[in-house]
Order: C-alpha cells, then sequence, then structure tokens
C-alpha cells in the first residue's frame, strides 16, 4: 500500500541483520553468540548511582534541559586529555563532538560526505552497522580483503589505483566482525599507502581499550601525522551501551560540518547521559574498570575457543582474540553459515552468519562469536550445540 511513498534510499537499505537476529535470541532458552552485547556485570552500576545524586544536586534542572549540539564540554575536554595522555594527540575541545554513540557517528559522516555514487574503500569482511549506515546515502564499497596482519597492501594500492575512493573505513583494534588487529608494521605500510592520496581515513575504535595481552598498545594509523584522519570512539563497551554515547575527534572544520548535519538529526545527544558519564569519569578511576573488563573478557574468550577446540571438527578454523569481543569461525568451502543458523536455532543457539558483514555475498562460510555476554557454563554448552549442528550440515 505505501510502496509509492517510500524513498529509494530506504528501499535499497537493507534492514540490520543483527537486530533481527536479536529479536529471536529474546527467549530465555536461547544461549546466544549473536550481538555485540558487554556483560551487563561490568556496568559500574552502584559508581553510576553515585553519579545520578551527585549531578541532580551539583546542576539542577541543566540535566533535564536542551543542551549545545557540540556536547558537554566538561566530557569533551576529559576526552581531549585522555588522548592527549595515551597519544600525545594535538587537539583541543574543538576537535571534539558527541555523538548518540558510534552509529550516529557513522550516519554523519555519511551524511556529510558521501554523495551518490561515492566510493568508500572498506575491510573484507566489515562492520555491517557501517555496511547498512553508508548504503542509506547510496556510496558504492570497494572491499580490500584482511589477511592475519591487517590489510592486504597490495590489493589496497591496486583498489585506490583502480577506484579512487573518497573515503577508507577501517577498524584497526580487534576488528569487528573478524576480532583481528593491525601489526604495527601494517598500519605503517597502510599509511605510507594513503597518505599522499585524497582519502579521508575513518578509524573507528571502540575495542582497542579491551586488550587482554601485555602487548604494546599500538597507535593509530597515521597519528598526528594527517590532517585527513577521523577517530571515532565510544563509552559503550568500557563504561555503558545504554547511554548512547560516542564520539568523534576531527580537524575543526569536519567537526563544524558533523556539527551542522547532527543539528538536523537530533540537536544534541542525551545531555542526562553525558553529565552522568562526565561525573562518573570525574570520580572513578577508568582504566581500574577497563582492567577489570579485561580479565573478564578474556576468561569468556578463553572458554570460548577452549570450547571450540574441544567440541569442533578439526577442519574448522577460528581465530584466537588477544582482545575485544568476537571471534570468527570460517567452515569448510561451500557450507554456508546461514543454513548453518537454521540448525543452529533449532537446538537453541544463535550467532551472526557472516553474510551481512560483505558486499553483495550470500551463503559465505564464515560466522561471527560473541563471546562476552554468556556465562562460562552457557558458553561451552552452546559451543557444544553449535558443534552438533556443524556435523549435521
Amino acid at each position: 500500500m505505501f510502496e509509492k511513498y517510500f524513498s529509494k534510499r530506504i528501499k535499497n537499505t537493507p534492514s540490520s541483520f543483527i537486530r533481527e537476529i536479536l529479536k529471536v535470541t529474546q527467549k530465555p532458552e536461547i544461549i546466544s553468540f549473536a550481538g555485540g552485547l558487554p556483560n551487563p556485570i561490568s556496568f559500574p552500576q552502584e559508581e553510576l548511582k553515585v553519579s545520578m545524586n551527585n549531578i541532580s544536586q551539583k546542576y539542577g534542572s541543566k540535566i533535564y534541559q536542551y543542551s549545545t549540539t557540540l556536547g558537554l564540554d566538561i566530557l569533551r575536554e576529559y576526552i581531549v586529555e585522555r588522548y592527549k595522555k595515551i597519544w600525545n594527540m594535538d587537539i583541543t575541545i574543538e576537535n571534539v563532538i558527541i555523538t548518540t554513540g558510534s552509529q550516529q557517528a557513522l550516519d554523519l559522516i555519511g551524511k556529510t560526505f558521501i554523495n551518490e555514487g561515492d566510493k568508500v574503500l572498506v575491510e573484507k569482511p566489515s562492520y555491517l552497522g557501517l555496511l547498512q549506515s553508508f548504503c542509506m546515502y547510496s556510496a558504492e564499497f570497494i572491499q580490500t580483503k584482511l589477511n592475519d596482519d591487517g590489510l592486504d597492501i597490495e590489493e589496497l594500492k591496486e583498489n585506490i589505483k583502480k577506484h579512487k575512493p573518497k573515503l577508507a573505513y577501517l577498524i584497526p583494534n580487534f576488528q569487528n566482525p573478524t576480532g583481528l588487529t593491525y601489526t604495527k608494521e601494517n598500519r605503517q605500510k597502510v599509511f605510507e599507502t594513503i597518505k599522499d592520496e585524497d582519502i579521508l581515513l575513518i578509524q573507528d575504535d571502540p575495542y582497542g581499550e579491551l586488550r587482554f595481552t601485555d602487548d604494546e598498545r599500538l597507535p593509530y594509523i597515521g597519528l598526528n601525522q594527517t590532517e585527513k584522519n577521523i577517530y571515532l570512539g565510544s563509552f559503550s563497551k568500557i563504561v555503558t551501551p545504554g547511554m548512547r554515547l560516542g564520539y568523534v575527534i576531527a580537524n575543526k572544520e569536519i567537526i563544524k560540518m558533523l556539527e551542522t548535519a547532527k543539528q538536523a538529526s537530533d540537536l544534541h545527544s542525551n545531555i542526562f547521559g553525558q553529565y552522568l558519564i562526565a561525573d562518573y569519569l570525574q570520580n572513578n578511576d577508568l582504566d581500574k574498570h577497563i582492567e577489570k573488563i579485561k580479565k573478564l573478557y578474556k576468561s569468556q574468550a578463553k572458554s570460548m575457543t577452549d570450547a571450540m577446540e574441544e567440541y569442533f571438527p578439526k577442519n574448522i578454523k577460528f581465530t584466537y582474540p588477544k582482545g575485544g569481543m568476537f571471534t570468527w569461525v570460517t567452515l569448510p568451502e561451500g557450507k554456508s553459515s546461514v543454513k548453518l543458523f537454521e540448525k543452529a536455532i533449532a537446538k537453541n543457539v544463535a550467532f551472526v552468519p557472516g553474510d551481512p558483514f560483505y558486499v553483495n555475498e550470500h551463503d559465505v562460510n564464515t560466522l561471527r562469536l560473541n563471546y562476552t555476554n554468556s556465562d562460562e557454563s552457557a558458553i561451552k554448552e552452546g559451543i557444544k550445540r553449535l558443534s552438533e549442528s556443524i556435523k549435521e550440515i
């Protein structure tokens, strides 16, 4: 009935595969490895209760009022100081805008930069939320395969020469969906390849703080070496996702245009949440809290890989995460993870088939598993059921 009213843009944009799966996984009997959900026991609930009282007493009606589009100054200042401390990044508050999660940041970037048919270089596979968001603006995706050490440099060079992409979107730390991390050497090669090209580089980093190992913290690609870097960060994985607070760090001219795009979108992100997170960050040791999360997730990741070693057929490959929230499973050639999902959901276990992480590819033989939102007994039982489903196909 309403088909004639819908825009080409919305009709050409697929619904979120994960959101559809999460509807199915609401049943209590289902063990879900599908969503990228932080574990609720990692949320600092008691500390946030204290901060709620603090901001109510300190700021009164301001926490319920309209606010500025760029975001709360004290929160933006915290971000500036943290990035200066960790990376010695040469930025000021004018380089930061608060967004309604990283997902809105992607939407604002799409709205600000992408004309119909503009080419965007992405990893293969890539974050499905980015593919959905930029699809809304009719971007053309140029996929560059991932190797164990990061982007395939030869294919990167070839794609840049052939397609001249306007934007590049990369997740160098514990990549979603694969969990892979670019090596220091690969990051440098990526930078050397693109530094003289007319490309804006978007680096999404929601998982970078969640490193399990004692390896050195790897720098961003081209850190402080180019004005054409856009950094995306989030409080969702290190404090709480429900507040939907992310941020963009970029050139002041870019921030100004993103501000205009955001004004047309939602005026400003939730101001109560901004005051709350800012107070929490000012009065608690964030790094100490992150260490607790890392210890929890490291244990859960090991539980999952141990269970896969025990139950999976030997011809099934999977990654061993060094951080982040995901492991990536590869079935034998010709086997469909979508068909596997049908078998697995019948046994009350869910995951995300690989299809939505690729551009125009179907019945691929890869799948993503999340280990952060299940306890260790559920992980073991879920992997056991999944193994039985694998054997059936």
